[in-house]
């Protein structure tokens, strides 16, 4: 099982100024509770993504607390507004304190 994880953001190519729009996001990560074993009887260290924010041109847009039961790959959609193009940031942490970091464009119209 591979630990790396591959974050993937899908953001419309462009947007009208004030509009609402979807974003999607999803990043393959194992979520590992802490309590399996692995083949050799080891128990597999804990590591989940608990904490999620997107922010626009460093203006949070979206934030969310992740908790132990969100399943491996967590998938989240939410809807932001923007009024003039600039950078989106999405980053996700972990229990170790490792961020995850993907950027995309939005361009208004």
């Amino acid at each position: 099982m591979s630990t790396t994880a591959k974050p993937r953001v899908r953001v419309p190519k462009s947007v009208k100024r004030g509009e609402a729009f979807e974003i999607r996001t999803l990043i393959t990560h194992p979520m590992e509770s802490g309590q399996r074993k692995d083949d050799s009887g080891k128990t597999i260290p804990r590591k989940i993504l608990n904490k999620f924010v997107c922010t626009l041109d460093g203006e949070m847009v979206f934030t969310a607390e992740l908790a132990p039961a969100v399943a491996a790959n967590p998938y989240l959609a939410f809807f932001c507004r923007a009024e003039k193009s600039g950078t989106l940031r999405f980053a996700w942490t972990d229990d170790d304190g490792t961020v995850i970091v993907e950027e995309a464009a939005v361009n208004v119209a």
